[in-house]
């Protein structure tokens, strides 16, 4: 059965494996010629350093009274919140793809870093690894464009009256996020994932993973906000305040960086035929729905974990990100001798502007 509906599964073609094949050898061959490894070198290792760093340092200074005085405190909840982007972006990204490290334990324990900033690993990969990377931009397959609340993010969705001014709305929703992940999404997914026997699929023990959120939620909660509150001066709606603008600024960072990628004025939202099958086989199909941006800045792909190079992280998502810009000339080369699109904006403004007149443009009415 299909992932999201009672139809049977969605199929890929089979023609064209000629630029499959030619690019994974291409690729494979890069790594053997320069005796690397696909997973995370000493940069990486460091990059998480840094991210974890970023986060509970200030968490640490807050809760030993080390900060105070409005400013500091401020100060305090935004580096946290770029911690928390980071984390989400750079480190747990790769973990729960399998391309932190060759070992499983590792990218399973250093994947888990997202229940620790108060999310959930295992729904992450559901909807993330399974869902949107399978089936990209897809109606009813890829919950990443699925419909959410007030945002029409494909062609083939419902249009409401509302939607027209989501090009304007859109952005303070975004903050929200992480917000709703931890409050409300992680237990609905779960649930939603156990009774379409999704979870099943994925040989997953729903009673397991019911206490692995359950358990991660109060640990969460626990250090976040009740052990502040015990053991600071500052009064429970100060703390609960400064987590909410701590997760607001994660929730924006993480959807302005995800969005552009999928969701931009030139991408593809293609549909199955009568048959549930797709045109163009998976890689293919990747070229036509993801589009880079910023590739030329080296500061902010090394913040967004190489996820301005989406193309690549599509095509290789088992590979470190680390990797993916001396990997990206490969695939646009090997593209362009196919006659295959390689989308990319020059900078990370020109997809936000991208993202946008896309927005305006689901927003208008169907004719």
């Amino acid at each position: 059965m299909s992932v999201l509906t009672s139809q049977k599964p969605l199929t890929f073609a089979t023609s064209q494996r000629e630029f499959t094949t030619t690019l994974n050898k291409r690729v494979a061959d890069y790594f053997k010629a320069n005796g690397l490894n696909r997973h995370a070198d000493l940069e990486m290792i460091i990059k998480t350093f840094i991210m974890f760093s970023a986060y509970f340092i200030p968490y640490g200074l807050i809760l030993g009274g080390v900060v105070s005085g409005t400013g500091w405190l401020l100060l305090s909840v935004i580096i946290m919140g770029l911690g928390l982007a980071g984390i989400g972006l750079s480190v747990m990204h790769d973990a729960n793809h399998g391309a932190y490290s060759n070992k499983k334990w590792v990218n399973t324990l250093v994947g888990y870093s997202m229940n620790l900033i108060g999310a959930n690993a295992f729904n992450w990969k559901i909807q993330h690894n399974v869902l949107h990377h399978s089936y990209t931009n897809v109606h009813e397959e890829d919950e990443d464009i699925s419909p959410r609340g007030v945002l029409r993010l494909t062609p083939h969705s419902d249009w409401k009256w509302f939607h027209k001014y989501q090009f304007v709305y859109a952005w303070f929703l975004y903050g929200l996020m992480t917000i709703t992940w931890m409050v409300f999404k992680d237990f609905s997914r779960l649930n939603k994932y156990d009774k379409t026997g999704l979870a099943k699929m994925n040989n997953a023990h729903v009673g397991k993973e019911w206490t692995i959120l359950i358990l991660t939620k109060i640990v969460y909660v626990s250090y976040i906000f009740i052990i502040p509150v015990l053991f600071t001066p500052l009064a429970w709606w100060q703390i609960l305040v400064g987590i909410l603008m701590m997760h607001y600024i994660a929730g924006f960072l993480l959807a302005i960086i995800f969005q552009p990628a999928h969701v931009i004025e030139g991408t593809e939202f293609p549909l199955p035929d009568d048959n549930r099958k797709l045109e163009n086989n998976w890689a293919i199909h990747q070229l036509l729905t993801t589009t880079n941006f910023g590739n030329k800045s080296r500061w902010f792909s090394w913040y967004v974990g190489g996820l301005n190079f989406q193309i690549e992280h599509h095509l290789f998502p088992n590979i470190c990100h680390v990797h993916y810009r001396k990997i990206s000339g490969i695939v646009s080369e090997t593209a362009k001798e196919f006659g295959l699109p390689y989308k990319s904006a020059r900078t990370f403004f020109d997809a936000l502007a991208g993202h946008t007149r896309l927005l305006k443009q689901l927003g208008a009415q169907p004719v």
